[in-house]
């Protein structure tokens, strides 16, 4: 049952026939970790925040900078040197303090990702590097979780819905990417730059699909990867399927 409180809040959802008061109590009852505070995890957090996720964790080992400012809007001034996971925590809260917020000030391992991706029913990975990538995947197949992916560089971004678990037509990201680049070839955001615009529409764009798929509406990214070209202001759609014999979540031969 929505307090009087909520009915105000999240009226402009509770009037959409696809979201309504049922669709609300799902996202208030909903436990989502986003692994990243930055580019792409600070909008995601404040949009799912505002949308009234119940409980959002945040793991991130990093500490805010002032040339994280240009993008990770989470963050302010007077928090810069503080780790961005408690950052993220007190702009979540600023925005809304009945969410709840769970911080992971650790770097994500294969040890703890396999006990915290248990503890949440969505997992969003906003990182900024390949080896976070694929264990981030590797460890949602392993929990039987949802994964929304998103990744951004110059004026360009991406994003797409791995659900394996959800059956045979669903591929994960290994079946997409089978093995990360090889070192260098592809330069992060500290080396080639990134327009900070271009993270809030990719991690906006995670959001949504993170809030479909926890109200379960709409057609998600599974086996779709979504491509978005600022400079043309574009978007393309590229369909994949499962990989046989893939490693994560394929069985051998098929």
């Amino acid at each position: 049952m929505l307090t009087d409180a909520q009915l105000d809040r999240y009226a402009r959802h509770l009037i959409l026939p696809e979201v309504g008061g049922a669709g609300q109590q799902k996202l208030l009852a909903s436990r989502v970790l986003a692994v990243g505070a930055g580019g792409l995890g600070a909008p995601l957090l404040l949009y799912l925040a505002a949308a009234g996720v119940g409980t959002l964790g945040v793991i991130d080992d990093d500490d805010v900078d002032v040339s994280n400012l240009q993008r990770q809007v989470i963050h302010g001034n007077e928090r810069i040197g503080r780790p961005k996971a408690e950052s993220a925590a007190a702009g979540i809260h600023a925005l809304d303090p009945a969410i709840r917020v769970e911080t992971h000030n650790e770097r994500l391992t294969e040890a703890n990702a396999a006990r915290l991706f248990r503890d949440y029913d969505l997992i969003l990975d906003g990182s900024d590097n390949f080896a976070t990538r694929y264990l981030v995947n590797d460890a949602a197949v392993t929990a039987g979780r949802t994964l929304v992916s998103g990744a951004v560089l110059r004026f360009d971004g991406q994003v797409s819905t791995f659900k394996p678990h959800a059956g045979p037509e669903h591929p994960c990201y290994r079946c997409l990417f089978p093995e990360p680049p090889p070192p260098g070839a592809v330069p992060a955001c500290s080396e080639a730059g990134i327009l900070g615009a271009v993270a809030g529409a990719v991690g906006t764009l995670m959001a949504v699909e993170a809030l479909k798929e926890l109200i379960g509406i709409g057609e998600g990214l599974s086996g779709r990867l979504l491509l978005y070209d600022a400079l043309t202001a574009s978007t393309r759609i590229i369909r994949f399927k499962r990989r046989p014999g893939c490693p994560t979540c394929g069985s051998p031969g098929g």
